[in-house]
């Protein structure tokens, strides 16, 4: 049941560009394989697996946390747990992470497929939250150093997700056609 409903939200994505066309497809083809969506050992077992990422954004901005494990400027997020839809992990997520909970998590507005140091793809849906930069939030100090806000042309490019410049790019366009930014499709 829950494969199903992850594949809608995936399916749902109009492409950003070729790339993304072409990563939705690889998305879409590994859920149909009835590979193990769900990472059941840490790091890698399965070698490729759901995660999410979520987006704190205002219109100015967004947070990023800087991600001990990582060593980069990351929206925050985590691993999908086994038999979790991504949307119920990131409100899993915001709470264990920022102290936050009660906020509504919308579709997913990108899918990024990310080979990662320990030699595995993480698949993640990230999330768009829009937030006041008021929002109380305290950041989990055993994974973060610390969370802080970023102007747009601020953000910290070189030490982030190496998808976070086409997220904010297909996120903008979108807001500037008053659309809600459609999922996206990365690798």
């Amino acid at each position: 049941m829950q494969r199903a409903a992850i594949r809608a939200e995936v399916a749902a994505i109009t492409p950003w560009d070729a790339l993304e066309a072409e990563h939705r497809q690889d998305a879409l083809a590994w859920i149909d394989s009835g590979a193990e969506l769900w990472r059941r050992e840490k790091p890698a077992t399965p070698p490729e697996h759901l995660c999410t990422y979520f987006a704190l954004v205002d219109d100015a901005g967004l947070l990023l946390v800087d991600h001990k494990k990582a060593g980069l400027w990351l929206p925050p997020g985590g691993h999908v747990d086994p038999g979790e839809h991504p949307r119920d992990a990131v409100a899993r997520e915001l709470f264990e992470e920022l102290g936050v909970s009660g906020m509504k998590v919308p579709a997913a507005s990108f899918i990024t497929r990310t080979a990662v140091a320990s030699q595995h793809l993480d698949v993640t849906l990230w999330y768009a939250l829009p937030v006041s930069r008021g929002l109380p939030l305290r950041h989990d100090g055993a994974e973060f150093r610390e969370a802080r806000w970023f102007d747009f042309d601020q953000l910290p490019y070189a030490d982030s997700d190496p998808h976070l410049a086409r997220f904010v790019a297909k996120r903008a366009a979108c807001l500037a056609r008053d659309e809600t930014p459609a999922l996206a499709v990365a690798r």
